[in-house]
């Protein structure tokens, strides 16, 4: 799938909100690049942590609860 499809999908399960995408790609990128393994099946060596991360929050493999909740 295209980059564009997958960021797509990633921001229709964020109601669209760039800003909380924003911020759930780099906190998984974060924990990516402390050492966290990737939760879809994807080699995290041939491929950037951001697209990792985009694709998990695209599959809705990571619960985003504690960055989507409004304060």
């Amino acid at each position: 799938m295209r980059l564009e499809k997958i960021t797509a999908k990633a921001l229709e399960n964020l109601n669209h909100d760039r800003y909380l995408l924003s911020i759930a790609v780099a906190k998984r990128v974060e924990q990516l690049s402390a050492g966290a393994e990737p939760v879809i099946d994807i080699d995290k060596k041939k491929h950037k942590f951001t697209d990792i991360a985009l694709m998990e929050i695209a599959q809705n493999k990571l619960d985003l609860t504690e960055i989507t909740k409004k304060k």
